[in-house]
């Protein structure tokens, strides 16, 4: 569908998403997708005819960058704010993803009751990331519902995300370094054994301010320590590694490269 199909919003714009044509609707008085999304989508190891659900999706991002890269058959986003689940579903007809992706608006605690368990290959969340109790939130504001967990918790999406996968499934998960602890905690409890994690820096001598982890349903005990991410090399510009991610060449990398 062209983009003079699509009615618009005055406060939203399309981005291009500079990776086969695909385009994203997005709100310029809220959260805008950033780096950590692209980083998930492309961690996630989704094999062709995987079933993927997106705990959380927001703008629909993960499940149209994951429709545009992958051969899965079926991409289900999982959205509570109304808002967001119609702007969402909006860019998945932009796309013309109808057929393979759908946006479900909806509690993702209730996921298991409305789909069931036991259903699909791969979970993917890029979930809120700092807890409650530091400061005042407005409970209903869209940035605020992205970043703190105010509609769910850290063990909901983990408790959830285990209950949605088959046996041998995998779940995969970007999130903050500071949370490390909670994760592998919660994640062992919920029978999701950690395999892989990668730990991503803004630059070499840089602390790393985001890592990516993969649980294996029912998996036995093994972590695979990855290689390290840098977002910038020591010139200030994006790494090859980040410009081959985007699918882009250096001149074409753009800046503002921004984390939820």
């Amino acid at each position: 569908m062209s983009e003079k199909d699509i009615l618009l919003k005055e406060w939203e714009r399309i981005d291009d998403l500079q990776y086969k044509g695909l385009r994203i609707i997005q709100d310029t008085r809220g959260f805008c997708f950033g780096i950590d999304a692209v980083l998930l989508v492309n961690f996630a190891d989704i094999k062709k005819g995987n079933k993927v659900i997106d705990l959380g999706t927001g703008t629909g991002v993960i499940p149209i960058l994951i429709a545009g890269k992958t051969d899965a058959s079926q991409i289900i986003g999982i959205e509570i704010q109304t808002d967001m689940a119609e702007m969402a579903q909006r860019s998945i007809v932009l796309n013309n993803l109808e057929k393979r992706v759908q946006i479900v608006e909806g509690d993702l605690r209730n996921c298991v009751d409305v789909f069931g368990a036991g259903i699909c290959d791969i979970v993917v969340s890029n979930p809120p990331y700092m807890n409650q109790g530091g400061g005042l939130i407005n409970p209903y504001d869209a940035k605020a519902i992205s970043r703190h967990e105010i509609q769910c918790t850290l063990e909901d999406v983990v408790s959830v995300g285990s209950k949605l996968l088959k046996n041998g499934g995998k779940f995969n998960m970007v999130h903050r370094p500071e949370r490390l602890v909670d994760i592998i905690w919660l994640m062992r409890n919920y029978r999701l054994e950690p395999k892989r994690l990668r730990f991503v820096h803004p630059s070499i001598g840089k602390r790393a301010n985001l890592i990516l982890i993969e649980g294996l349903k029912n998996g036995k005990p093994q972590l695979k320590m990855m290689k390290p991410l840098y977002v910038y090399g020591d010139n200030g510009k994006y790494t090859d590694e980040i410009n081959k991610i985007y699918g882009r060449d250096e001149k074409n990398a753009e800046c503002g490269l921004q984390i939820k």
